[in-house]
């Protein structure tokens, strides 16, 4: 067992605060909307120039860092025990958070469906059909319903507002608000939080440590699909075939990501006029037979001026539904100005993880490579 699972774990503090928000008027009453829930861990061996914010992905919440669907501890005490002040979140808009119907508007139901969980998250080795999916065996359990690991799994999915636009623009507010207060740190986001780190260091560059963006949302600009599996969180849209795209897959034929990697625009230099879009292509280059061609920018490339001289972190696991697209992330911020180190994860012999490798079997060997990671090329 892990020291991680077993050590006792000693903090000096322990507290909750909220950040982030707009007051507005709805139905004749003034309310709060776009509110940060965050918990706020300190160790009792606090390294005082270490500070991490944990930012969860669509259908969790902060919660998938303290704990594991088998009982063990989360990547917040790896942290902890590596004397890291920690800042775990709960997006706007999404657990501790709140919600509100009138405030937000619809979710999308996807994060509550078996099936899809079973074949994106837990289970792919049976039911994936991409490329890497057979080499899963990280999961606690089967990853099968009715299995306990996988139900509890299951119990701690929620819904997540449809609109990725606003998503995006309430958590930049609640984001720069946060950085403010912690002061320089690492953020880590995972899955459709993933983004959330170009935002952070978009708002916020003078406070940002290092950004570690763990199977950020993608590829950039349009998504795609596996066989014809249906896309539940993404209404009106439809997959055709282009003449790069290899026989697993399909590609979205309407666009999801205008800012490239993100929602909602970052900051580009020279800067987008108003109703400028970012020129794109499809990337011809051949990656091998279990990659996607994504796609890059065209024409005169717009620098994310931001970004750059920062130290970032693109992680992606063997097995995953994001091991056929995660370089077209790295791709597109490389093209964009911005170094970065991609790795995946089996190149330095983690081998078997699916899209939930914090919740896996060897969460915390992951941990430590991504500390290791930290140790050497973050700005402490």
């Amino acid at each position: 067992m892990h020291k991680t699972d077993i050590s006792p774990i000693k903090l000096k503090d322990h507290k909750v605060f909220f950040v982030g928000g707009i007051k507005t008027r709805v139905d004749n009453k003034e309310v709060t909307k776009g509110t940060m829930y965050v918990e706020h861990l300190i160790p009792e061996e606090k390294k005082s120039e270490k500070k991490i914010i944990l930012i969860h992905g669509g259908g969790q919440s902060g919660a998938g860092f303290l704990s594991t669907p088998d009982f063990r501890r989360g990547w917040a005490y790896d942290f902890l025990f590596a004397g890291y002040e920690v800042f775990i979140v709960d997006q706007p808009a999404r657990g501790r958070s709140g919600y509100s119907n009138t405030l937000y508007g619809s979710y999308i139901d996807r994060e509550m469906d078996y099936d899809d969980c079973e074949r994106r998250f837990s289970s792919m080795s049976d039911l994936g059909n991409w490329p890497q999916a057979k080499k899963h065996h990280q999961w606690p359990d089967n990853g099968k319903r009715g299995s306990k690991f996988s139900d509890q799994f299951m119990m701690s999915q929620l819904n997540t507002m449809e609109d990725r636009i606003e998503i995006e623009e309430m958590s930049r507010v609640a984001l720069k608000e946060l950085l403010s207060i912690a002061g320089k740190s690492c953020v880590l986001g995972h899955s459709q939080g993933g983004p959330f780190c170009w935002l952070a260091g978009d708002v916020a560059p003078t406070n940002i440590q290092a950004l570690i963006a763990v199977e950020p949302n993608g590829p950039p600009f349009y998504n795609v699909v596996y066989g014809d599996h249906p896309q539940t969180h993404i209404k009106n849209n439809n997959f055709t075939k282009l003449s790069t795209d290899k026989e697993w897959y399909k590609t979205s034929s309407k666009m999801d990501r205008p800012g490239g990697i993100t929602y909602s625009p970052l900051t580009f230099d020279p800067p987008l006029k108003p109703g400028e879009q970012i020129k794109y292509k499809i990337d011809e280059k051949d990656y091998g037979a279990e990659y996607v061609n994504c796609f890059l920018q065209d024409g005169d490339i717009k620098k994310l001026k931001n970004l750059s001289g920062l130290p970032i972190l693109i992680l992606s696991a063997e097995a995953s539904y994001h091991a056929p697209y995660d370089h077209g992330t790295s791709n597109f911020l490389t093209q964009s100005g911005v170094k970065n180190s991609f790795i995946r994860l089996q190149d330095h012999g983690i081998c078997g993880n699916g899209h939930m490798m914090m919740l896996e079997k060897n969460n915390h060997q992951i941990a430590d490579f991504i500390l290791k990671w930290l140790e050497k090329e973050a700005n402490f």
